[in-house]
């Protein structure tokens, strides 16, 4: 007679193994993970190279246009600022003293412009993937830098043409230039946001770019403010930004250290402002983009 083995009751499944990421709401100053931020850097850099290649993709005149823009608009302002209103440029051509300008400026605008509608332009990744949306506002920084590389390598040949040779406060250029992209990339962070919810600040930003652009000494010295209406003016971070950063370059201009450290302050707060304000509002993203 065979006696049956008995039946074993089946030993229970080992629990599922805890998920490598927890996605959890944030608030306030928790909302900035930089070891998460540290984590997702290689999407950074991934995101960041997307962009330069696709800047310049499908079009004619390619990298080009980053030196003709400048070339362009330096050419206008030397015409109306220099020969028609007859500005002072502290003792350099107007040609080179505006295109000066206009390297400052644009590394503010265009990382201003594009770090604004990055999040709307990538909804299907906000939608569809988790990753910090912080990223996105800052991978455009690095077509910026070398936009601003490319630019310079023109600027260099205009001061050697010119006869100007750069003193010491040339070593402080990557420090006004690292300030003028914080300071863009802190109100970048914000407006983003805002853009998710507001579509309306992609025609917007634009305009408010133009007047802040002649509301700023790009185009001319501080000089030609008049003394009354100075300390106004010089409530714009970037009126001493860029007039630093031309004094490095050209030596025109004058540099006062209250000004410079009320710009520099200003950087901070804006930057840190935007920065805090990204991470709250970013829990809504998905829901609204």
């Amino acid at each position: 007679m065979t006696v049956a083995d008995p039946i074993l009751p089946e030993a229970p499944a080992e629990p599922p193994a805890k998920p490598f990421l927890k996605i959890r709401p944030s608030s306030g100053f928790a909302g900035v993970d930089l070891r998460e931020m540290w984590q997702f850097r290689d999407l950074l850099l991934a995101l960041a190279e997307r962009d330069v290649k696709l800047r310049y993709k499908q079009t004619a005149l390619g990298v080009v246009w980053v030196v003709l823009q400048p070339l362009l608009g330096a050419g206008i302002f030397t015409f109306v600022f220099g020969r028609v209103a007859k500005f002072d440029s502290d003792g350099v051509p107007y040609f080179l003293f505006s295109y000066a300008g206009l390297l400052g400026w644009n590394a503010f605008n265009s990382t201003l412009s594009k770090g604004s509608s990055v999040v709307v332009q990538n909804a299907q990744l906000v939608s569809k993937v988790y990753f910090p949306r912080l990223l996105l506002p800052l991978s455009t920084v690095a077509s910026t830098l070398v936009d601003f590389a490319v630019a310079m390598g023109l600027m260099i040949v205009l001061m050697v043409f010119n006869h100007i040779k750069p003193g010491y406060p040339l070593l402080l250029l990557p420090v006004w230039l690292l300030l003028l992209v914080m300071l863009a990339a802190g109100i970048a962070l914000f407006t983003s946001a805002l853009m998710v919810s507001y579509r309306d600040l992609q025609y917007v930003i634009p305009i408010l770019l133009q007047f802040l652009l002649y509301a700023s000494p790009v185009a001319y010295s501080l000089k030609v403010v008049p003394e009354r209406l100075r300390t106004i003016y010089m409530l714009n971070p970037l009126s001493g930004l860029l007039e630093a950063f031309r004094w490095s370059l050209l030596g025109a201009g004058h540099v006062h250290p209250g000004e410079i450290a009320y710009s520099i302050a200003m950087v901070f707060v804006i930057f840190l402002f935007g920065t805090f304000s990204f991470a709250r509002m970013e829990q809504k993203f998905a829901d609204v983009i």
